[in-house]
């Protein structure tokens, strides 16, 4: 009997007899039964219910209490088990003890067991939707803070750290547990419009606040280069380049190395400029082994374009085969700024729409001026309670001097927050009386006021910013390279010349779209392309022989399309109109 034998393994199992980490599934669709042992299972511990009661009672609980029990001994008991994926199919848990049936096998340990270990930091996150505690667990996981204690040394491609990053006054018992690095702010936040700057999800900043600290971040890059041992006896050289060197920028570029072509530690570099200059042999050496002739070409490693920093530290070591490695580290400090990207647990993320001097920013009968102004119409839709709540619990914790349990479905509750504002001498509900800034009146709305942890994001405007006037063009079709690391332009597609069409700017969409211009003699008797024929100085069609020909503008492309087509023997010609 397939049944009576797992439950006789199961009993093993909390016996103690069989391993804790076997699992065990009857599948009752194929009549099979699965035991798996292997490493690699998400294993996850549930409470044991015997005759509809869980096993683990009140006493049990107050021997935890006082130390007289620890997991093990739960384990070793059989009141807890675990159990993976696949025997979870077999088992039904209850969420709550009330809702206890006698079907049921299990009962969840606590509540927030339904989160996982991203999304149960959020406080108050029963009081979100679905989507967006989604969202809010990615914005968590994009936020700027401590990401290692040793990132002085340590050379990560694209990171950045916090400077003055706080841990949250509203936490949820997990941020304890896991004790991560603090990665946000506990910031005042209001909410209320501010002319028009925080509407569609943007975010109003005080500039003192700004001043004060507030959101500032450092953005390392690492630059490194190897000076590798070719064959032949040639190698590369890392040394301050010779101004015969082949591919030899201006002097000025190599004004921060120092004699051994290295940059100095706390140098302030513009785009472009050298950070390590290198000179390598050249590639192909010509048909005569002409070694003698020794030049070299300019290989140096500089700043990237559109980027500034300050080298902040210089590592030169050697590899396995013993080549010279020189990585060098640039810092560059970044303060909020129009387009910088800040969002909070909630999902409520929002960039930078206005940073306003202090002395024009909304402040409460108190005093107290706001750092973030956060647009009311971000609320209603989005069903963003636990925004809320936090705010006024956050609100309560600064007051109190304390930090609040803001955990999942057994946080302090609204009732106690309630009445605890009101015992601190403030309204209940956390709204206040504001005065506008600009003008002293007093706002006629009360405005809500409180704290809240916010999370700046390391998408910065800074990394993000681009545009260009002429530049790197591609080999092949002579039009303009794309993305912003190579320098490349921005492209008007077809979609925007439509745009232009519509408004009917035909001079702009002349000039717009002749990127790969190109002037092609036709001749205008059989309308085939001409040839130039620079030695007699004329231009003749060379299939009617005739010298009539008109040069006819059109795109580089086009004419590499004409030639591809007369690869594959497939001959074009044009019939010219006359343009007026």
């Amino acid at each position: 009997d397939a049944k009576d034998f797992v439950r006789k393994i199961k009993e093993k199992r909390r016996e103690g007899k069989l391993p804790i980490q076997l699992n065990v599934r009857f599948d009752e669709g194929f009549n099979i039964i699965n035991v798996s042992t292997e490493a690699g299972r998400a294993l996850r511990p549930l409470i044991i219910l015997e005759d509809g009661s869980p096993k683990l009672t009140n006493e049990h609980l107050i021997q935890i209490e006082q130390n007289e029990l620890i997991w093990e001994d739960l384990l070793q008991k059989g009141i807890i088990e675990y159990l993976d994926a696949a025997e979870e199919e077999n088992a039904l848990v209850a969420l709550y003890k009330e809702e206890i049936t006698p079907k049921h096998t299990h009962l969840e340990i606590d509540d927030v067991d339904l989160f996982g270990v991203v999304t149960s930091l959020v406080p108050y996150g029963n009081h979100d939707q679905s989507s967006r505690l989604n969202r809010g667990s990615k914005t968590q996981k994009q936020s700027l803070g401590l990401y290692a204690a040793n990132y002085l040394c340590k050379l990560d491609t694209d990171v950045s750290i916090l400077q003055y990053p706080q841990k949250p006054i509203v936490r949820s018992f997990v941020y304890n547990t896991l004790e991560t690095y603090p990665a946000g702010q506990n910031l005042i936040v209001a909410i209320m419009t501010y002319e028009g700057y925080n509407m569609e999800d943007a975010l109003v900043f005080n500039k003192g606040s700004v001043d004060r600290g507030i959101g500032r971040s450092f953005y390392f890059r690492p630059y490194n280069a190897v000076e590798m041992n070719y064959a032949g006896g040639l190698k590369d050289e890392i040394s301050i380049p010779d101004k015969d060197t082949t591919g030899y920028k201006t002097e000025e570029s190599y004004k921060f190395l120092e004699d051994d072509g290295i940059v100095y530690p706390e140098a302030e570099l513009g785009e472009a400029e050298v950070l390590i200059g290198k000179t390598s042999p050249p590639k192909f050496l010509s048909e005569a082994r002409e070694i003698s002739v020794k030049t070299k070409k300019e290989s140096s490693v500089s700043l990237r374009q559109e980027e500034t920093g300050i080298v902040d530290s210089v590592f030169v070591t050697e590899d396995s085969q013993g080549n010279k490695i020189v990585q060098v580290k640039t810092r560059d400090q970044r303060i909020p700024e129009l387009g910088d990207k800040f969002a909070t647990a909630h999902g409520q993320k929002g960039v930078l729409g206005l940073v306003v001097p202090e002395e024009d920013i909304p402040f409460t009968s108190r005093g107290i001026k706001p750092d973030v102004i956060f647009n009311p119409h971000g609320l209603p839709s989005r069903m963003t309670v636990g925004y809320l709540l936090e705010l006024l619990a956050g609100k309560v914790g600064a007051l109190k001097g304390e930090v609040i349990d803001g955990t999942a479905f057994s946080g302090v509750s609204k009732k106690d927050l309630e009445k605890e504002m009101n015992e601190l001498g403030f309204r209940y509900d956390g709204k206040e009386t504001m005065y506008n800034g600009v003008t002293g009146k007093r706002i006629e709305t009360k405005i809500f006021v409180g704290n809240l942890y916010y999370l700046k994001l390391k998408y910065m405007v800074g990394n993000r910013i681009h545009g260009r006037a002429s530049g790197k063009v591609a080999l092949l079709t002579r039009q303009p390279i794309e993305g912003r690391a190579r320098g490349g332009a921005l492209r008007l597609g077809e979609m925007e010349q439509q745009a232009l069409v519509a408004h009917g700017a035909s001079l702009l969409l002349k000039e717009r779209y002749d990127s790969d211009k190109v002037v092609l003699p036709i001749c205008t008797k059989c309308g085939n392309i001409a040839v130039e024929d620079t030695i007699r100085n004329k231009i003749s069609c060379r299939i009617c022989g005739s010298e009539e020909v008109e040069n006819v503008e059109v795109s580089y492309a086009f004419k590499l399309l004409l030639e591809e087509l007369q690869g594959l023997h497939i001959h074009t010609n044009f019939e010219l109109k006359n343009k007026y």
